[in-house]
């Protein structure tokens, strides 16, 4: 089987286990660089060229779109759609997980656990906010960030009001969130391939950090999901149509509140955390649909 990684570095750990992984199934990987993909749309007959040439042969791609290049990237995906390739990651499940608001929007409406959220457009009634999510603190979250950028935990009332008027005067639309304080700055990664989690890790914030993320100085540990947390996971990707997707979710005392779902997630922090072959987990799932 012919398999394409869309990823813009083939150094990066992720798109390594990727090729290294279908290399080990007895597939030919290559990495193609989505950016540098020229796509023409012609009746009955779309072709991707890249680097001067035509891509053919493909049986399936596997997408690791970065959140910068959203729109052109999920265009790359949907063209290899249009050409009857299998992709790991469709291309309307990844804009719907990287618009925050569409996303939690569908998360509510299958029934999901969620942090109480309030967003608006530019409002003045800041007041009004704060008293919807219930008072400080609340975290503060551009609609754009990634990697716990543009997120900001505003410790009382004027923190918060200083914060979202900050925002609200350079156009920034935010998201605001109570702060789930029995989570004490940890939050779990739950990958899920194919409807069934593959591996779980607890995050855990570095002192005097609330963003739990890896690549903001956070540590990691495998844990083991409840029964609860397993079919939050599950039923989040499901409910955005994702076959990959890395569930984030805050232990709470009303149940497991999901916070986000990536449709790119990162192999590596899951891998070292759980010790599991996450990348050949992702390769088998392509196998059963191609």
């Amino acid at each position: 089987m012919n398999i394409a990684i869309l990823s813009r570095d083939n150094k990066l750990y992720s798109t390594r286990r990727l090729v290294e992984a279908g290399q080990q199934r007895g597939h030919h990987v290559q990495v193609v660089d989505h950016l540098k993909c020229n796509l023409v749309i012609e009746k009955k007959n779309p072709k991707v060229i890249y680097r001067g040439e035509e891509l053919t042969g493909i049986d399936a791609v596997v997408p690791r779109i970065g959140a910068s290049v959203t729109f052109y990237g999920t265009a790359v995906v949907r063209q290899f759609e249009m050409m009857g390739v299998f992709t790991a990651v469709e291309s309307q499940a990844l804009v719907r997980s990287r618009d925050k608001l569409r996303s939690m929007q569908i998360l509510s409406r299958a029934g999901l656990g969620l942090p109480k959220t309030v967003f608006t457009n530019y409002s003045r009634d800041v007041e009004r906010i704060l008293n919807e999510i219930g008072g400080a603190p609340v975290v503060i979250k551009l609609l754009e960030g990634t990697q716990g950028l543009g997120v900001v935990l505003a410790e009382n009332d004027n923190a918060a009001r200083s914060v979202i008027e900050a925002f609200n005067g350079v156009k920034a639309r935010v998201i605001v969130q109570e702060f789930i304080r029995e989570a004490k700055g940890a939050d779990i990664r739950a990958f899920v391939v194919d409807g069934h989690v593959v591996g779980a890790m607890k995050r855990q914030a570095k002192e005097g950090e609330f963003r739990s993320n890896l690549h903001r100085g956070g540590t990691a540990e495998v844990i083991e999901l409840t029964q609860e947390e397993e079919i939050a996971a599950v039923k989040a990707a499901n409910a955005l149509k994702l076959g990959i997707a890395g569930v984030d979710m805050l232990r709470s005392a009303r149940g497991p509140l999901i916070i986000e779902v990536n449709s790119s997630p990162g192999l590596e922090g899951i891998e070292r955390a759980t010790g599991r072959d996450i990348a050949a987990q992702v390769i088998r799932y392509v196998e059963k649909n191609v």
